[in-house]
């Protein structure tokens, strides 16, 4: 059998996933069923911000979207539990065409314009984009070539 050698572009500057999204229809259900059965705290559940402090743009439209989000501490990775609420987001289109289960993975990146570009050239097109205390975020639509969404997390401290 020859050897393949396989060679690519430089990736996004980390292998490290930090935190894997689930989106949920009833989050306050599934986070109590992820403590019952992993034996960890429930946890405490947030909204992301409104359009005034998040910015965000799905399909690079602004947009009003909102979510309920719970964090989930497995040492090595974060679940983060999502539950869309609000006007048109990524989490929403999910949910509506694939029902409850994983949306994306992520990582933590320096310099995100560049990644975005980078994965862009590469088939995985940005979808949604915003800000949040301390950062800014970014998904891109992995499914067609990876079967997951990437998103990608900056953080500004």
């Amino acid at each position: 059998m020859a050897e393949t050698t396989v060679t690519s572009q430089p990736g996004i500057g980390t292998t490290t996933v930090t935190q894997i999204g689930i989106v949920i229809r009833d989050i306050e259900k599934t986070a109590r069923a992820y403590a019952e059965v992993f034996g960890v705290p429930v946890p405490s559940v947030q909204i992301t911000d409104g359009l005034d402090k998040a910015h965000t743009r799905f399909m690079g439209e602004p947009t009003e979207a909102r979510a309920k989000l719970a964090f989930i501490n497995f040492g090595q990775v974060t679940i983060e539990l999502i539950e869309p609420i609000g006007a048109p987001s990524t989490w929403q289109e999910f949910l509506d065409e694939h029902g409850e289960g994983v949306h994306h993975i992520a990582f933590v990146v320096k310099g995100m314009d560049d990644h975005i570009a980078t994965l862009t050239t590469h088939g995985v097109p940005l979808v949604q984009k915003g800000d949040y205390t301390g950062g800014r975020y970014a998904y891109l639509d992995g499914a067609p070539r990876l079967a997951v969404l990437i998103e990608l997390l900056e953080n500004f401290r």
